[in-house]
């Protein structure tokens, strides 16, 4: 029997497992670094298969490290399974977890016979933070081949435009009074906001169309009555490489600071969690990927012939900076709804979402394969020409 064959029925096998998690996933979202149930539920499943786990993992309460094999090049698979707030797992996490846990059984009787190291990593806390950021910092992708995950979508995506982006919250600091009586006496943090978010508005017109910049106010004020002495709004700035976006955000904040100029009031900007890299997508494992979700039956598409600004951005963009790698995007048609929306959660736990978790751990599985089979770990890292 073939190597991808052992692989594939194992991961049939496990299919009723790798469903259930996800569903219980939907059920049970827990945001960044908060993930403390998926976890503990994902480790144990790895446990299971027969890897040896780290848990809690690098320093982090809700990360952790499922490793097998003792001898080889070593290649990371990817485990994401925070949720957003508001409107749970609308990004799939539920699917990007379980594809990896899936991909990993799959290997783990494999690593000695092929001869590779095998980790599959929980890297909690993507949609804020960064925690892929943190397990860097910590060594988690140090002497790496190669590292891998898939992504729920709405279109088969191998090599995705991944951009830059950075998180603040901005905080104006103001003075109370009686909004009828005595507005005189006060400094209206809540205008610093609207007038900021007007400077923002009107830099749109002067950057790239892959600039962008969008925010939300968490907190204006407590009465109609009271001039608002406090306001917080956090926003996303983001741009085609970290390069680029090291020019944008000085412009950005520079709205910030004339709003609060115009307004009296004082204005601090704090970055949350860390900055998010662009994706390079390593050139040998695009190309076994795209090759195995064709016989698959799910031939992909390229991130190259997407519209210029239909992008996002993610902490693997980070590790792909440092160790090759790859981010396919997996559709589980759930058109016209998209990611971040309620619709597309839901979605995750069709008949489509299961199978985007099948086909997402077969074929990193495969790629894995193919990389031990061929040899090809030389391959890995050579820029696209």
């Amino acid at each position: 029997m073939s190597h991808k064959r052992e692989a594939s029925e194992r991961i049939a096998a496990d299919r009723g497992a790798l469903t259930e998690i996800s569903h219980w996933m939907y059920d049970h979202p827990e945001v960044a670094y908060q993930e403390f149930e998926s976890s503990a539920r994902l480790a144990e499943f790895l446990r299971s298969r027969g890897f040896e786990v780290e848990y809690p993992a690098y320093g982090l309460e809700t990360a952790f490290a499922a490793r097998i094999g003792s001898t080889g090049p070593h290649v990371v698979i990817c485990a994401e399974y925070d949720a957003l707030p508001g409107v749970g797992h609308a990004c799939g996490h539920n699917i990007i977890a379980t594809a990896a846990l899936g991909a990993g059984a799959a290997l783990a009787p494999l690593a000695e016979t092929l001869g590779f190291r095998l980790t599959v990593l929980g890297t909690p806390a993507e949609e804020h933070y960064g925690g892929k950021v943190d397990l860097i910092d910590a060594g988690a992708f140090d002497d790496v081949a190669a590292a891998m995950m898939i992504h729920p979508a709405t279109d088969d995506i191998v090599d995705p435009n991944v951009i830059a982006v950075a998180h603040i919250d901005v905080h104006f600091h103001g003075k109370e009074a009686h909004a009828s009586a005595h507005p005189q006496l006060g400094v209206n943090a809540l205008d610093a906001f609207v007038q900021s978010y007007v400077n923002v508005s009107t830099l749109r017109q002067a950057i790239y169309p892959t600039d962008k910049i969008h925010g939300v106010v968490r907190e204006g004020g407590h009465a109609p009555n009271i001039i608002p002495a406090y306001t917080r709004s956090s926003w996303y700035v983001r741009a085609q490489t970290r390069e680029r976006l090291d020019v944008l955000f000085p412009k950005v904040e520079a709205c910030f600071e004339a709003a609060a100029l115009a307004t009296g009031c004082r204005v601090e900007v704090e970055h949350v969690g860390h900055v998010y890299s662009e994706m390079i997508s390593d050139k040998t494992l695009v190309e076994y990927f795209a090759a195995n979700t064709a016989e698959l039956g799910r031939p992909m598409g390229r991130g190259r012939d997407l519209p210029p600004s239909q992008t996002g951005s993610t902490d693997m963009g980070n590790v792909s900076l440092l160790v090759p790698t790859i981010h396919p995007m997996i559709d589980i048609a759930a058109d016209p709804h998209v990611n971040h929306q309620p619709e597309f959660a839901a979605h995750t736990i069709t008949s489509d979402g299961d199978q985007a978790i099948i086909d997402g751990a077969t074929a990193m599985a495969w790629t894995v394969i193919d990389l031990a089979e061929q040899d090809a770990w030389d391959r890995l890292g050579v820029p696209v020409g």
